[in-house]
């Protein structure tokens, strides 16, 4: 009732519509609750209105439209006529007709025909009626698969009847051979496909679903699974019902290579980025379908094609990859399961499809090429720290050197030397294994720093002025890495004795911070403007000595911050300089 109503115009009709819809509610509701005599009461009355709303819409309707929906007014009318004879003879015998109740769902199918018709004439009706593709593709699967069914059933029934002793096992024969074809039939490719291809060109004026095929094609290169060029394959080989295909992308800014197969062996074939196919696709940007190429060369410029492609009978069509206005790629398609009519629509649709498909490959492209990237600026960085460490140790060996010339007759210094070497040799081998790519990662420990801050002093001793450890908190214990966090004091203390004159003072203190340990390093050094420290102390490759190399300050800072702490600087012009290298305790030790 409530079609009907709309029908009608349901925009001026809304009475109706509300009518309709209680009466149907009331009719449920009656047969639900009220019994079978006021349910045949209220099903007569929603008979009754049928019927006056199909007189209403016909009189209604200007005479020159009435000729699109007489058919309609007819068939609707039938039903609810029925229905009247129906429901009147049940109230009057107080019974419903068993017969008269059968032969109504075949009254009703009769009716179809009469509705069909009137939905083909009236234009506005038909755009309101609408099912999507994949409603329509299951239905007609399901439909068909009915029909064989019961076709089927009545063949091993037959066959039961008139085949005597036999007949049951001929029975039982025919239909387990009936239900494996069918099987074999929903789940073959080619079948679906032209299945599809079928509901598309004889019930839709598109081949294709746009919104539901962009979707597919997004999800398709967009999920995890299969590699993306394998994916891209797919992904527009579907729109075809393609079983296989072959994707070509251009490799180091030269010659295009297949780089991905889908069910179709790889080709070792490379073609020119200047060769006839690839011109032609860059400027063009067509779809070639080679059939058409072989009959008909002059439709496509008299393109020469080259022999692994114009010889190979398990392509059909070349979907190009364009990027902006430059071909990317190429994608080899193998013939369809179903029959394909390589139209205006399709062509656009596989163009769309391979720009979509190309912005995904160059984005992976670029992504990778990233990723190199910024593994040769992490190891470039390395390198930048062992080479500032090395010019530290350089500068350690230079004033051993210089101070071997006073002091070789003296034994205390000749130990001192000894030791210095070795620890030298061991901090140049460690930096070295730094700039191999498969080092372990360095692993953060529990460490003691007094003996860590004793270890740097005396190997310090050689220096002028000499650092001091003034005072020493003990038991104070950090989460870090030792060489990396002694690397860090060492770097600091190597610029406090630069900075600072031969009879200056270089002072360390390790104290304690409610739950950090402080590492304080004094000077009576040139000192820092404030200025100098906010702008350029902490900036990489600053530097104000002649040889530095400007990382060493930024390398501590750096550190200090991985594992949780900070460093702080507190300076003065010709007052000298303090650095806090400022750490949070160790659990235990908190």
């Amino acid at each position: 009732l409530a079609l009907l109503v709309v029908l009608a115009g349901g925009a001026r009709r809304r009475g109706w519509l509300a009518a309709a819809g209680g009466l149907a509610l009331l009719s449920w509701f009656a047969a639900a609750e009220l019994g079978p005599p006021a349910a045949i009461v209220v099903r007569l009355a929603l008979s009754v209105s049928g019927m006056l709303l199909v007189e209403h819409l016909y009189r209604g309707t200007p005479p020159a439209s009435r000729w699109g929906i007489k058919f309609a007014c007819l068939g609707i009318g039938a039903l609810f006529a029925y229905d009247f004879y129906l429901y009147s003879e049940a109230l009057l015998f107080r019974r419903v007709n068993q017969d008269i109740w059968a032969a109504r769902g075949l009254v009703n199918t009769l009716s179809v025909p009469l509705l069909a018709l009137a939905v083909a004439r009236n234009p506005v009706w038909t755009a309101g009626l609408s099912l999507s593709r994949q409603i329509m593709f299951r239905s007609a699967a399901l439909l068909g698969s009915a029909s064989y069914l019961l076709a089927m059933a009545a063949s091993a029934w037959y066959l039961r009847y008139i085949g005597g002793v036999w007949g049951t096992l001929m029975q039982l024969a025919c239909l387990s051979g009936a239900a494996l074809l069918l099987s074999g039939l929903l789940f073959s490719g080619t079948v679906r496909s032209r299945l599809k291809v079928f509901i598309s060109k004889h019930f839709y004026q598109g081949r294709y679903d746009y919104r539901q095929e962009w979707q597919r094609l997004t999800h398709a290169l967009a999920e995890d699974g299969a590699t993306l060029p394998q994916r891209a394959i797919q992904a527009v080989a579907e729109l075809v019902e393609s079983p296989a295909g072959l994707l070509w992308l251009r490799r180091d800014g030269a010659d295009f290579q297949a780089v991905a197969r889908w069910n179709m062996p790889l080709q070792t074939a490379v073609e020119p980025a200047d060769g006839a196919l690839c011109v032609f696709l860059a400027q063009r940007g067509w779809v070639v379908d080679l059939p058409e190429w072989r009959a008909d060369p002059q439709r496509y410029g008299r393109l020469g094609l080259p022999a692994w492609l114009a010889e190979d009978q398990g392509v059909r069509l070349v979907v190009p990859l364009m990027l902006e206005r430059s071909l990317f790629g190429f994608i080899c398609l193998a013939p369809p399961r179903a029959r394909l009519v390589l139209n205006w629509e399709v062509c656009d649709v596989l163009k769309i499809a391979g720009r979509q498909a190309a912005s995904y490959l160059a984005h992976q492209e670029s992504a990778h090429s990233l990723a190199v990237a910024r593994q040769f600026e992490s190891f470039n960085r390395m390198s930048t720290f062992v080479v500032h460490d090395l010019k530290n140790l350089v500068s350690q060996l230079s004033l051993l050197l210089a101070n071997a010339e006073r002091h070789k007759a003296n034994p205390a210094f000749q130990e001192d030397m000894l030791e210095t070497l070795a620890h030298t040799l061991g901090k140049m081998r460690s930096l070295l294994l730094k700039l191999r790519r498969d080092e372990v990662a360095e692993l953060s420990a529990p460490l003691p720093l007094e003996p860590l801050l004793a270890q740097l002093v005396r190997a310090c001793a050689q220096l002028e002025p000499r650092p001091v450890l003034e005072s020493c908190e003990p038991g104070l214990v950090v989460l870090a890495n030792r060489q990396r966090l002694e690397r860090v004091i060492g770097h600091l203390i190597q610029n406090a004795v630069e900075a600072t004159p031969r009879g200056g003072r270089v002072a360390l203190r390790l104290l304690r911070r409610d739950a950090a340990a402080v590492i304080e390093l004094s000077d009576t050094g040139h000192g820092m403007s404030e200025q100098f420290i906010r702008e350029r102390l902490f900036q990489p490759f600053e530097s104000t000595k002649s040889a530095g190399m400007g990382i060493g300050v930024f390398e501590s800072r750096e550190y200090a911050r991985e594992i949780g702490g900070r460093l702080e600087v507190s300076s003065a012009p010709s007052r000298g300089t303090t650095f806090r290298l400022v750490l949070p305790l160790h659990a235990d030790a908190a």
